[in-house]
C-alpha cells in the first residue's frame, strides 16, 4: 500500500492527524501514533518523499561532489568507491541516502554546485578535490547548508575537513631517502591548485631543509593521475643535468609509467632510480621491485566525513560541532628505494 490518504482512510482518521504521527509531531496522542505506525509497517505504507521534503524541508539525503574528469574516471574510482563505502556506514543506519554528484569536466564547480544548493536537493554536502582558495566554501557557509570537506584550504574562518596525512608521508619519504645517500629528491605535484599538492610541495621543502638540502623547483613535477604522466616525467628527470636520484610519486599509477620508460631506457627502477610510490592500489603491487607505498583505510577516511557532517547535521548545542581530522598513512616497505648505488 503506497500513499498517506490510504493509510488515513484505513485507520478512519485525517491525512493531518497520520501525517503528525508518522513525522513524531506534538499533538497527537500516544496511542494513535502508536496505532498509526503498527498499520504503516503491517500496510507496507511507502511516504511520498518529494511531499516529506516540503513538510519537514529535508530530503534524508547527504551530497558528495566530485569532478567528473577523464583523470577520476580513470584513476580515481577505486579511491572514491573506498570513501563511499565509509560514508554510508555511518549514513545508513541514520536513515540518509548518499547522492554521488559528479560534476561534468566542461561544468564550472562553482556554478554546478550553485545549482545544487538553489535545488535544494540534499541536507548536507561532502565537497572533494578542494583548492588552496576554494570558493565553494563560502558558497555553502552563506547558504547555510552543513557541509564538510575532503581536504583543506586556506579560506578564512574554520570548517569541517578530512584529510591524509600529506606531511607527514612528504617528511617520512625524505628522511628515508636521506638516510640512504639520496640527496636530489623529486616529488609529483597535481597541477592546479588542489591544495593537497601544496600541502605536499611545502612539507617537502621543511624535510629537506631539516637535512640541510636546498629546495630545487626543477625537481618538483606536475603531473595527473594516471600511469602516461609517470612515463612522460621519466626523461624530463634523467636529462637534467644535475639528474635526481630517487622520486616521490603523489599518485600511486605513475609508479607503473616509470618503470616502463626506465627499462625501454635499459635502466633498472630501484637501481638506476629510487622510487616511492603513494597508496597501497592493486595496480602496483604486481610491480618488480616491489614498490615502497603507504597504505591507508579509506573507509576510515569516509566514515571521519560523514561524522563530521553529520555532527553540524544535528548539533546538540547551538553552534555546530566542527571537525578536522587528518588520517594517518602507514609505510609499506618495498625494494623500489634502495640506499644510492656508489658513483
Amino acid at each position: 500500500m503506497r500513499g498517506i490518504s490510504r493509510l488515513a482512510h484505513e485507520l478512519g482518521l485525517s491525512t493531518g492527524t497520520v501525517s503528525r504521527a508518522l513525522n513524531n509531531v506534538a499533538g497527537v496522542h500516544a496511542k494513535t501514533r502508536s496505532r498509526v505506525l503498527e498499520a504503516a509497517q503491517r500496510l507496507g505504507y511507502e511516504p511520498n518523499q518529494a511531499a516529506r521534503t516540503l513538510a519537514l524541508g529535508q530530503t534524508k539525503s547527504v551530497g558528495f561532489m566530485i569532478d567528473l574528469d577523464p583523470d577520476t574516471a580513470a584513476n580515481g574510482d577505486n579511491f572514491f568507491m573506498g570513501v563511499f563505502d565509509g560514508v554510508q556506514s555511518v549514513l545508513t543506519p541514520l536513515g540518509l541516502d548518499l547522492l554521488v554528484l559528479p560534476c561534468p569536466s566542461k561544468q564550472h564547480r562553482f556554478a554546478y554546485l550553485d545549482r545544487l544548493v538553489a535545488r535544494r536537493l540534499v541536507d548536507g554536502m561532502i565537497l572533494s578535490g578542494t583548492e588552496q582558495h576554494d570558493p565553494r566554501i563560502d558558497l555553502l557557509r552563506t547558504a547555510g547548508l552543513p557541509f564538510a570537506a575532503l581536504g583543506r584550504s586556506e579560506v578564512e574562518g574554520p570548517f569541517s575537513w578530512v584529510d591524509l596525512d600529506f606531511e607527514a608521508v612528504a617528511t617520512a619519504s625524505v628522511d628515508r631517502l636521506v638516510a640512504k645517500g639520496h640527496q636530489r629528491i623529486a616529488i609529483t605535484v597535481p597541477f592546479g591548485e588542489l591544495n593537497f599538492g601544496i600541502v605536499f610541495r611545502e612539507a617537502y621543502r621543511k624535510a629537506l631543509a631539516g637535512h640541510g638540502l636546498s629546495y630545487d623547483p626543477e625537481l618538483v613535477l606536475q603531473t595527473g593521475f594516471g600511469e602516461e604522466d609517470g612515463y612522460f616525467i621519466v626523461d624530463a628527470m634523467l636529462d637534467n643535468p644535475d639528474p635526481p636520484t630517487a622520486i616521490v610519486l603523489i599518485f600511486e599509477a605513475a609508479a607503473i609509467g616509470i618503470y616502463r620508460r626506465l627499462e625501454e631506457r635499459g635502466l633498472r627502477p630501484g637501481h638506476d632510480l629510487a622510487v616511492i610510490g603513494f597508496r597501497d592500489e592493486s595496480a602496483v603491487r604486481h610491480l618488480r621491485p616491489s614498490l615502497t607505498r603507504y597504505s591507508v583505510s579509506l573507509s576510515e577516511v569516509g566514515t571521519a566525513l560523514a561524522r563530521a557532517l553529520v555532527a553540524q547535521m544535528t548539533p546538540e548545542e547551538p553552534a555546530p560541532q566542527l571537525l578536522q581530522i587528518k588520517i594517518p598513512m602507514s609505510l609499506i616497505p618495498g625494494d623500489s628505494d634502495p640506499p644510492r648505488a656508489s658513483s
